[in-house]
């Protein structure tokens, strides 16, 4: 019955259009003062303890990073380059679209920067080479939510917080799937511009894409100082946030100088926005899981989905439709702070390893990045190819349907997300 109230009044105002943070904020007030006796310090003290996570500092270290990186010409660099290696193929900047996606995703943890970054420069170039505008917004929706799968991913670090599990074992175990994806978009784009005869570049000489990669170089080897930071034990994820938000400042002002000095306030102020909106969730969303443990809500969900006999195949079934329908009405940030810690602890009872699980839930939300209503990746893409958000719909449907089958992989084939962090040694 009180989870009933709970998420009746959480939807209810929602359905009022008022911001999902202040839902959240006020469906935990609304029912700590009618319905329980919960002293209203502990309300205060959760608020502050909520958020006093170190993990929590990566979020806007990692935006700060992606926005200096999407000003700063890293993105134009990393598309050349991507072009070089593969737009012989068929449907060549299409295909150079998803490799410039997966390269830029690897150093911005954030989808919508993704589609902003290479799409606001290829979705153009695409028009005038004579692919139509529903081909290049396809593979830009769709290639840009590789943005929180491949690490760093601004959405496992949420996941991380929600659930207390290693961040670095996370980042790591996105590294198969998310480069498992971007070939698998890249099929779906090769087939269909081979079956519609799109057009193909010139092939690119070694000495042309060499080229190519030593200009691109200095973003490419942010890459190598995140990851490799954090795996040979230089830094932790939190601290590769920062080296890399400092990295990238240093390469477009100073390297490559696409950022004037006067722009940086801008980026800056920009940051600390996006930043204080997630944070401002991130509080709301701990005082959430607060009221449901207090009440004892995911305790007595798993309770009665053991007592059903529903095993682990089952579950994630039904996880997967729940986080597919929460993505119709909700962005992934509040979904993963909202669900991840009433899923969490079932998934844990019927044996789901944490590090696959968070996986999944991050695969999903790419999904509900490229669908309607508010999949935001949709609404980026659409504001660039000038495009209504119905024939966008349309448009992604083939690319979609491709996430859709690796989301069924990824579920039922937990060594897919777990072998690489185990073969490191970050879990056992």
């Amino acid at each position: 019955m009180n989870a009933a109230i709970i998420f009746g009044l959480l939807f209810a105002l929602m359905l009022t259009g008022m911001p999902i943070s202040i839902s959240l904020g006020l469906t935990v007030l609304t029912f700590l003062f009618t319905l329980t006796t919960v002293p209203i310090e502990a309300v205060a003290l959760k608020l502050f303890t909520g958020i006093e996570k170190f993990e929590i500092m990566a979020i806007p270290f990692f935006i700060l990073a992606g926005n200096f990186l999407t000003h700063g010409g890293v993105a134009r660099r990393m598309i050349n380059f991507a072009t070089a290696m593969v737009g012989h193929f068929y449907g060549g900047l299409g295909l150079a679209g998803v490799f410039a996606c997966a390269l830029f995703a690897a150093v911005s943890g954030s989808s919508p920067a993704t589609v902003v970054a290479i799409g606001s420069i290829l979705m153009p170039a695409m028009v005038r080479q004579g692919f139509p505008n529903r081909f290049g917004a396809g593979v830009i929706t769709t290639s840009g939510a590789l943005g929180i799968l491949i690490p760093p991913s601004i959405v496992m670090v949420l996941y991380a917080v929600s659930t207390n599990t290693s961040v670095g074992a996370l980042f790591m175990a996105g590294v198969i799937p998310g480069l498992l994806l971007a070939f698998l978009l890249g099929v779906t784009t090769w087939y269909r511009a081979r079956k519609f005869g799109y057009p193909r570049l010139p092939k690119a000489s070694w000495t042309e894409r060499f080229v190519t990669f030593r200009k691109s170089f200095w973003g490419l080897l942010l890459i190598l100082v995140v990851i490799g930071g954090i795996y040979s034990g230089f830094f932790t994820p939190t601290e590769a946030a920062a080296v890399a938000a400092v990295y990238a400042f240093f390469v477009a002002v100073f390297v490559y100088r696409d950022m004037p000095l006067s722009k940086v306030p801008k980026v800056l102020l920009d940051s600390a926005n996006m930043s204080a909106m997630l944070l401002y969730i991130i509080t709301n969303a701990a005082l959430f899981s607060f009221l449901m443990t207090s009440e004892q809500i995911p305790q007595t969900m798993a309770d009665w989905m053991i007592g059903t006999g529903m095993g682990p195949i089952a579950f994630l079934l039904v996880v997967n439709v729940l986080l597919l329908l929460a993505g119709n009405v909700m962005e992934p940030s509040s979904i993963v702070l909202i669900m991840a810690p009433i899923l969490f602890p079932i998934a844990m009872k019927l044996g789901i390893d944490p590090i696959h699980f968070g996986i999944l839930i991050v695969v999903n939300m790419e999904v509900g990045l490229c669908h309607p209503p508010v999949g935001l990746n949709l609404y980026v893409a659409s504001g660039i190819a000038k495009m209504g958000i119905t024939e966008l719909t349309v448009a992604v449907w083939p690319w979609l349907l491709t996430m859709l089958g690796f989301l069924m992989l990824v579920t039922y084939w937990p060594a897919l997300s777990l072998f690489l962090p185990r073969y490191l040694g970050l879990m056992q």
